[in-house]
């Protein structure tokens, strides 16, 4: 029968399993993880007692449409179509969409804008402490809390303004009262630009027509002494009738007086009846005046 070797059984109790000090040391583990996680969700509560919330509200805005637009665009384009034909257009000039739409985004990231905007909101003011120093940050805080983000053509995207408010609802609500409030100032300046328009416009308008009439009176009258004088010379050479057998409209102002006095009376009673004639182009009346 083997007897067992003296050093078998510290071999045995080396490889024995201490369970109860493994629960010890788990258990101690726990503890600490316990209380680091208690540690941090007391520190996520009272941050959120006293952080200040911010929620953001985003808004998309493209190109205004012809319809949008209504009056403005029709008077507009009726501005353009008087300078095409006075040859004054530009030919790479942009739509009324697009200017209408520069205006807007102009006014939309402007600082004077969102400045004027905040000061008259009841969010600001229910915030102000009456203190100018305070009132000031409070006021360039709520500026920047107003962003424009141009878009890409390249990658199909639009323009956006970003709000951020304490409340989702203040920044829903806020975002759309600053669009219509930016939309009505870019508004505002186009009919003042299109009322400055429509002044020059009328100027240049009463100049040309005040030069028609100096023209066509000009023209009217050198017609009516070119009769004149041939009424006389007709009568000095004692012509009582036509003689000549070219057509009246054809003869040249010397040679008038062959149409005879019966004609040419005729002629200037029609002509005084008549009166100027206004409606001939306007070059062609500069050109008869320099003859005249």
């Amino acid at each position: 029968m083997t007897q067992p070797l003296a050093g078998a059984k510290s071999v045995v109790t080396e490889n024995e399993l201490d369970i109860r000090g493994l629960f010890r040391v788990l258990w101690a583990g726990k503890l600490w993880i316990a209380g680091i996680a208690l540690g941090f969700a007391l520190l996520a509560l009272a941050y959120t007692f006293f952080a200040k919330q911010e929620w953001s509200a985003t808004a998309i805005t493209d190109k205004p449409t012809v319809n949008m637009l209504g009056g403005y665009y029709s008077q507009q384009q009726f501005l353009r179509n008087l300078d095409i034909k006075a040859s004054l257009a530009t030919p790479d000039q942009a739509s009324v969409m697009d200017e209408a739409y520069k205006e807007f985004v102009m006014q939309l990231a402007s600082w004077d804008t969102r400045r004027d905007f905040w000061s008259q909101t009841d969010y600001y003011k229910q915030r102000r402490v009456d203190n100018t120093k305070a009132d000031a940050a409070l006021l360039d805080d709520l500026i920047n809390n107003i962003q424009f983000m141009p878009g890409d053509a390249l990658r199909s995207v639009n323009d956006s303004v970003k709000l951020i408010a304490e409340t989702a609802p203040d920044a829903n609500n806020l975002l759309r009262q600053y669009v219509a409030f930016a939309s009505q100032r870019a508004a505002s300046h186009l009919n003042e630009e299109l009322k400055g328009a429509w002044a020059a416009r009328t100027i240049q308008m009463k100049a040309q027509v005040k030069r028609q009439e100096e023209v066509a009176n000009t023209i009217f009258g050198r017609r009516v002494h070119n009769i004149e004088q041939a009424l006389k010379i007709a009568e000095q050479h004692n012509i009582s009738r036509t003689e000549t057998d070219v057509p009246a409209d054809e003869l040249p102002d010397s040679e008038m007086f062959l149409l005879g006095p019966p004609m040419l009376q005729a002629r200037l009673e029609n002509l005084k009846a008549v009166g100027p004639d206004f409606d001939l182009d306007l070059r062609s009346k500069s050109r008869d005046a320099q003859y005249a």
